[in-house]
């Protein structure tokens, strides 16, 4: 199954592209399209079809081929945000209520792979917490108080189930895992068998309203009452770009000599923490470890992540070999909340799901009962907690109003390679930003010794991107837009390739 990245992950491996139904672009109005085919999409598309509507989903690429497909699959009550932050930043009553949500998130897990058979090896199982010092042993404290207050099982426990010495412990009740991707397979199987449409290998490059929504895409033009952005941050520029961050997370999953793995999942109390669990997969067992997130393009060399990571993880387990390694994108909203619901700037037949931070198993299937609860009802279940309108950010309407696409720099001009190849001095495989002539050129040279160029400018709002050395692409350090090394869009906001520039070898 193909990714947006190089590193292959643990979900990748002898999974193929999933083969959808539909081949052709539907004719009438849907009653809503979906954008993105991840766990948000698939989920939240499947609620809306079972209820009646007439969906239609569109991914760019394949299914599973965003964050999805490079998610470490937990499924928990406890989140990144903690309830300490929570009741203090919500009352009570909000952190409550999304107590309240996550069970409903894990109820509908459940329910979907009860009703539709999904094979996707879903357990439920124990979390820790553990604190290493004096200072997290407090704050442990507060979040076992915390926690129980809102309704989480939890409760000190004397020890963890992995070798990593810690001063204080708590244990969480019914928190689960499963593979992300053959749960997604099954989703996107139940989809089209109630009657929705699933267009792959078709990206949207416009959304606008003329009655009713009018939809650009690669294949041709499309029609619907409701859009809903399943796609972390929309396309275009939008006030939700500078609410959320992009960030990088790093995960490996190894072989253990002791051949010994266990049954839970296990989180320190760093920032960013670190997280163990097991996943077995065709009868071979895996530790999953991850960690060493940064903001998306700032950190120079991603690889040394990888380094890092596999580093923590052999101080404290018999590690025996390294079979996979990979890293994935995620959101972090400003106050720890996803927001879900209608984007702000748009019709008010649009929607979003984003900023979920490192829980999106859980805040996926949030959204796709509140934004399912919105189209079918115009209600709110869980009120105005998730409102993407509920912080003002002052002084941006003008900004994005005013910009407009990246003016084409290099269009008739050619650049020679000698002349490039020895400004950068690249080795097979490497990638920078070089000045050359008064221009900025984002220069690649890939394992055959050919040499890409492209404008560095991404066509988001005029950041200049980054090369990330782990997953070979271009990351724009502002707003999280992907491109692969020759410049096509892998992840958005961006909806346009960055600039190709023309190369001369002599």
């Amino acid at each position: 199954m193909k990714r947006d990245g190089t590193c292959m992950s643990l979900w990748q491996n002898n999974i193929e592209d999933y083969i959808s139904k539909t081949q052709e672009l539907p004719s009438g109005i849907a009653d809503v399209m979906i954008i993105g085919g991840g766990i948000t999409g698939l989920s939240t598309a499947l609620q809306l079809q079972k209820a009646g509507k007439k969906c239609v989903l569109v991914e760019a690429y394949n299914i599973g081929f965003g964050t999805t497909g490079g998610t470490t699959a937990h499924i928990n009550t406890v989140l990144d945000t903690p309830y300490t932050d929570l009741i203090r930043d919500f009352g009570q009553e909000g952190a409550q209520r999304v107590a309240d949500a996550t069970k409903d998130a894990i109820a509908l897990i459940k329910n979907n792979i009860e009703e539709h058979q999904i094979n996707c090896d879903f357990k439920i199982v124990k979390g820790f917490l553990f604190a290493q010092n004096e200072s997290q042993s407090k704050v442990l404290g507060e979040i076992l108080e915390a926690s129980r207050s809102v309704g989480i099982d939890a409760n000190h426990v004397p020890a963890i189930p992995a070798p990593i010495p810690f001063e204080k412990a708590i244990h969480i009740s019914h928190q689960a895992q499963f593979h992300p991707i053959k749960y997604l397979y099954g989703l996107a199987e139940a989809f089209e068998k109630e009657g929705g449409l699933l267009l792959q290998h078709t990206r949207v490059e416009r959304v606008e309203e003329k009655g009713t929504i009018h939809v650009k895409t690669s294949r041709g033009p499309m029609e619907a009452r409701y859009a809903i952005y399943a796609t972390h941050v929309p396309l275009g520029v939008n006030v939700l770009h500078f609410r959320a961050a992009p960030y990088r997370s790093y995960a490996i999953a190894v072989k253990l000599k002791s051949n010994v793995y266990h049954d839970a999942v296990v989180y320190d109390m760093y920032d960013p923490y670190h997280y163990y669990r097991t996943q077995d997969i065709d009868g071979e067992s895996y530790l999953v470890a991850g960690g060493n997130d940064h903001k998306t393009a700032h950190e120079a060399n991603a690889q040394f992540c990888f380094q890092n990571l596999e580093s923590h993880v052999r101080k404290y387990f018999d590690v025996d070999s390294v079979k996979f390694k990979w890293s994935s994108q995620y959101f972090e909203s400003i106050d720890g909340l996803p927001y879900i619901g209608h984007l702000p700037g748009n019709p008010k037949s649009v929607y979003v799901a984003t900023g979920y931070g490192g829980n999106g198993m859980v805040f996926s299937h949030v959204a796709a009962l509140e934004l399912s609860e919105k189209i079918l009802n115009n209600r709110s279940k869980y009120k105005d907690l998730f409102d993407p309108s509920r912080i003002k950010l002052a002084g941006l309407s003008n900004f994005i109003k005013e910009q407009a696409d990246v003016v084409a720099k290099f269009l008739g001009k050619w650049f020679y390679v000698k002349d490039l190849e020895a400004l950068a001095d690249l080795a097979p495989g490497d990638a920078k930003v070089v000045k050359y002539e008064g221009h900025s050129i984002a220069l690649h040279k890939d394992d055959m010794g050919n040499f890409h160029a492209v404008s560095p400018t991404c066509t988001h709002v005029h950041c200049s991107v980054a090369w990330n050395n782990a997953e070979r692409s271009w990351d724009c350090p502002c707003h999280g837009a992907r491109y692969s090394f020759d410049g096509k869009v892998l992840t958005g906001p961006a909806s346009k390739d960055l600039e190709p520039i023309k190369l001369k070898h002599e």
